[in-house]
């Protein structure tokens, strides 16, 4: 989930929230999951618009998280790696790399219209000093700076901090309990009361706020607080998502009790598919799509997403429009009266004409893996240019992105190069990509052109950005945050030896 933001448009106090979190786009009522366990999702659904072609645009979380605050392809924002082609990347304990000063985000923005800027949860975008979400526009942080993975010693590895603002206010595990054997952790009521504090703190004082929301729970190892355990008919996983449902109604709630939910425009979605290799007990669903989280088959980066604004949309919408989370940059700083910066290619396209008009607009999706342009969507076809689930080493290892899902020469366990003769599938008919189309066939001569004139102007304006995920070292890791001296946190780093990180995927 990535969270609500609230913007001044038009003279009207306008609040908007976008919730962004690992989640498959098979994971909801509202696009076909048969226990319809998120009754608050899914009425938001009904009070809104629903997306069924909604994309990432990487099939991964810090890549994904950088593209939706810049408006920018990984690749032109610096986070991919070039340590090996195609390869996925994010940003661990000990990547020395991070959002780029040169990269503007879009609370950075947003403040030339006077809003108020708050991050809750996930940051993952880098976690150095010069990377800190306050230095790239944000006003509030509560949450941490990497994945919640632990626990661990202090000494090999520090436990990941968690930030109220500028300072740690202590770290996973220890003071923020997170109990492995049975999946209890009370994290995101605190981030849902953090969501409610902050909207409750802005409504009164009159101000236009962003808030992102973007909470953790369903990334493994997965969380839910003691009221939803063994809640769920799909496991701790499933409690996890009940959790997340229940605290988006909430926040819907909290705006309207507050009598602002006409000004404030809420958006739903994900920052990739589904791990399907979390599965079953901590992984979701794609629904009809191939395989899961860190490929650039559908089910890796199409998301569910619902957008929300009532008395502006209108209820029961439902848009075949190919979107991504990009458009959120664009589409923010539309609502917020301000234009898009001029002085770079910005990927997103305002969604307002989609979201309020019903109108479609003709535009491509392109799926990146690390630094090469795996595949390519143009109106119902895609095309794969290179195809790779992950290495036959790496899958001996039990490491399998799409289990029971197998498709002979589209799965490939090698990177196999279609740049003369893609690959091509028609998605109307065939979602999950198991019947390509024959390559003798006027359809697919015809559809192939299209696309290669899309890649051609694509490369055309690709200026890729200085990579950020190339670099490790164990001594940039989280051993003395700042605020750690008031805490008695502050663990002694190991000299420094930056090494090339090893990225398998």
């Amino acid at each position: 989930l990535c969270g609500p933001k609230m913007w001044l448009w038009k003279g009207t106090l306008t609040s908007s929230g976008v919730f962004l979190l690992q989640m498959g786009w098979g994971d909801l009522g509202a696009f076909g999951e048969p226990s319809k366990e998120t009754p608050n999702l899914d009425q938001m659904a009904a009070e809104g618009m629903l997306f069924l072609d909604f994309y990432t645009a990487n099939p991964l979380c810090s890549p994904s998280r950088a593209a939706l605050l810049t408006g920018r392809l990984p690749v032109r924002n610096g986070f991919y790696t070039t340590n090996g082609h195609a390869r996925n990347a994010y940003t661990p304990q000990d990547i020395v790399g991070g959002i780029p000063d040169s990269e503007l985000l879009l609370p950075e923005l947003l403040k030339k219209a006077g809003y108020t800027n708050k991050i809750i949860g996930k940051w993952h975008l880098g976690h150095r000093p010069q990377f800190h979400p306050l230095k790239h526009g944000f006003d509030e942080w509560f949450g941490s700076p990497n994945c919640h993975f632990g626990p661990y010693d202090n000494r090999e590895r520090p436990n990941i901090p968690v930030y109220r603002d500028w300072e740690m206010v202590g770290r996973y595990y220890e003071d923020f309990k997170i109990d492995l054997k049975t999946g209890e952790a009370n994290l995101t009521q605190l981030y849902l009361q953090e969501a409610l504090d902050f909207i409750s703190k802005q409504q009164a004082s009159q101000q236009p706020f962003f808030l992102y929301w973007a909470i953790d729970a369903t990334h493994a190892p997965v969380y839910a607080s003691k009221q939803f355990l063994g809640t769920s008919q799909r496991g701790l996983y499933g409690d996890a998502v009940r959790e997340i449902d229940d605290s988006v109604g909430k926040i819907l709630k909290h705006l309207q009790q507050l009598g602002i939910s006409e000004d404030t425009f809420v958006f739903f979605t994900s920052d990739n598919g589904a791990a399907l290799i979390s599965a079953p007990r901590q992984g979701g669903s794609n629904g009809p799509f191939l395989c899961g989280k860190q490929t650039t088959f559908e089910g890796g980066m199409r998301e569910p997403a619902i957008a929300w604004w009532p008395g502006h949309i209108p209820a029961g919408g439902v848009s075949h429009q190919l979107g991504s989370v990009m458009d959120l940059f664009s589409t923010s700083l539309s609502l917020a009266g301000l234009q898009p910066p001029s002085d770079r290619q910005i990927d997103g396209i305002d969604l307002l004409p989609v979201i309020l008009q019903g109108k479609l607009i003709d535009r491509p999706i392109f799926y990146y893996r690390g630094n090469e342009l795996m595949a390519v969507r143009a109106g119902l076809y895609k095309a794969h240019y290179w195809t790779w689930s992950n290495s036959w080493e790496e899958h001996g290892k039990g490491i399998d992105f799409c289990p029971g899902q197998s498709v002979a020469g589209v799965t490939t366990h090698t990177q196999e190069e279609h740049t003369f003769l893609p690959l091509l599938f028609h998605l109307g008919r065939d979602p999950g990509e198991k019947y390509p189309l024959s390559f003798a066939s006027e359809e697919y001569q015809q559809a192939v052109e299209h696309i290669s004139g899309l890649v051609q102007q694509h490369k055309a304006t690709l200026v890729p950005g200085q990579p950020q995920l190339n670099v490790c070292d164990q001594a940039v890791m989280n051993w003395s945050p700042p605020g750690c001296e008031k805490l008695g946190k502050c663990l002694k780093a190991p000299e420094s030896d930056p090494k090339k990180c090893s990225w398998p995927h």
